[in-house]
């Protein structure tokens, strides 16, 4: 799908579908709909009044034109009350329509302007490009085509110095969305496909596209580092562990950020056996996805720090050779752990993975992961959480996700909940009681950062929808590449 600018007005613009937003507290009387509406002799407002529309958050509406003004359509979608729109309002809404737009089988699609004071219009344009290429994602990979793609959409300014302001917002919704999408693909894959040494083969072939520096560790280098945990959790499958390292590095970068994450490709619970949705745990190495997705995106933003991006890739299988409950395992940074849940894995890779970005002298660190079932419980598929040992860390991280239109809520670390996850026979044990369990797997992983400046995202709420739960135009079922955007938000903000 190309998406161009082009100044014109949306009434006198040629195309298979025309989108105009209404705010649901103003109507077709104010903006762009107000002049599609006089060009049509009033039939706009009357067919919205016949059909109570009331221009309600990403309602569409769907009138003929016939022939009246060059676009065939006119695609309607509610803004809801104009005094409480946001950008992620903008977002939702261009998801909405471009959805209506390809059941309606229109291969052109034009927007037309829309502005929302104070966000300058580099920001508008952000969000509706967001909102039209996310919207318009499906994974169709192994299906046959089956047609009804949009395949231009054309964002309409009043002049050509209008349209000219669209352009850096175009670039950017663009860059954002498409690494997005890249990370849904990813998750997406079924894990025949994609397995341990396959991400890492396709991390490298980022790294090369995007001018960035790649290392990947087999067995015999991660036993020669000491990561002890990521073998264990990775010695049941017949398809080896991988730890995958890409680095973005200016000249005059004075800092360097880790982002890391979990790349569990599949996950049975091992000896733990899962008993239901095991068709689902290819999307455990949603955090894997995020953090090699924003790689790749990242030199477009040219921030000036280093970035390290480091995932730790398994599969958490069950085989004569998998990690036993009762099991002792050494991490890369002397700390043992007693194995007493095969299915809290996710938590013992990050081990290693984490100290290795305090090997490389990362300043700070962020991880993502889909790592609790517990997490789901306390947000639902609405938010995902946030724990960490620095609120100046946290503060930025939750000001990157509130730009970036993706939901991040803070739960509290209390140092009482390390006290559930020490071992009698070892430095700690990998799974505690179930009450707090989102926050002692965090504080779990807090005791690999070397005190470092460090936040860890639970995304397990977020990163898959296995069915609809009214969470927006714009999020399918499946993967939804979520974190890939506040990740970019946030590294951009760092420098």
């Amino acid at each position: 799908m190309d998406v161009v600018t082009a100044a014109a007005s949306p009434e006198s613009f040629a195309c298979d579908a025309l989108v105009v937003g209404i705010f649901q507290d103003v109507g077709p009387a104010d903006g762009p709909a107000a002049r599609v509406d006089k060009a049509l002799g009033g039939v706009l407002a009357a067919a919205l009044a016949e059909e109570r529309f009331e221009g309600k958050p990403a309602k569409t509406a769907v009138l003929h034109t016939h022939g009246k003004i060059p676009a065939r359509r006119v695609i309607v979608v509610g803004l809801g009350p104009k005094g409480q729109a946001t950008l992620e309002t903008l977002r939702k809404a261009a998801a909405a329509a471009i959805l209506r737009a390809r059941d309606l089988h229109a291969a052109h699609v034009a927007f037309s302007p829309a502005s929302l004071a104070p966000h300058p219009a580099e920001l508008v344009t952000q969000a509706r490009v967001e909102g039209i290429v996310l919207g318009h994602y499906r994974f169709s990979k192994y299906k046959k085509p089956d047609g009804g793609e949009v395949r231009t959409v054309t964002l309409l300014a009043g002049n050509q110095d209008q349209a000219k302001l669209l352009e850096d917002g175009l670039a950017r919704g663009l860059l954002t969305a498409e690494a997005t999408a890249f990370a849904r693909d990813l998750v997406n894959e079924p894990p025949n496909h994609l397995f341990p040494e396959r991400l890492a083969e396709i991390a490298h072939d980022v790294a090369r596209e995007a001018n960035l520096k790649y290392m990947v560790f087999d067995p015999a280098a991660m036993d020669a580092l000491g990561m002890g945990a990521i073998l264990a959790v990775g010695s049941g499958s017949a398809n080896p562990p991988r730890l995958i390292s890409l680095e973005y590095a200016p000249p005059r970068a004075r800092k360097t950020v880790a982002i890391v994450g979990k790349g569990v490709c599949y996950d049975s619970g091992g000896i733990n056996l899962k008993k239901e949705d095991l068709q689902w745990m290819k999307s455990d190495m949603a955090g894997g996805a995020a953090v090699i997705a924003a790689m790749g995106a990242l030199p477009a933003l040219r921030p000036n720090v280093r970035v390290l991006g480091i995932v730790a890739a398994v599969e958490n299988m069950l085989s004569g050779r998998a990690a036993k409950p009762g099991d002792i395992v050494r991490a890369m940074n002397g700390k043992t752990i007693e194995i007493n849940n095969t299915d809290a894995e996710g938590r013992v890779i990050l081990a290693d993975a984490l100290a290795y970005a305090v090997q490389q002298d990362a300043a700070e660190i962020v991880d993502l992961a889909t790592l609790t079932g517990s997490a789901m419980v306390a947000l639902g598929y609405q938010a995902a959480a946030v724990m960490s040992n620095s609120p100046e860390l946290t503060g930025r991280l939750l000001r990157a996700a509130e730009s970036a239109g993706e939901r991040v809520w803070q739960l509290p670390l209390y140092e009482e909940f390390l006290d559930d996850m020490r071992s009698p026979v070892a430095d700690l044990r990998n799974s505690g009681s179930r009450y707090g369990g989102a926050q002692k797997g965090a504080i779990f992983l807090r005791e690999f950062v070397d005190g470092r400046p460090w936040a860890h995202l639970d995304i397990a709420p977020t990163a898959f929808l296995e069915r609809d739960e009214g969470t927006g135009p714009y999020l399918p079922k499946g993967a939804t590449g979520f974190g890939v955007r506040t990740l970019l938000a946030y590294l951009s903000a760092v420098a």
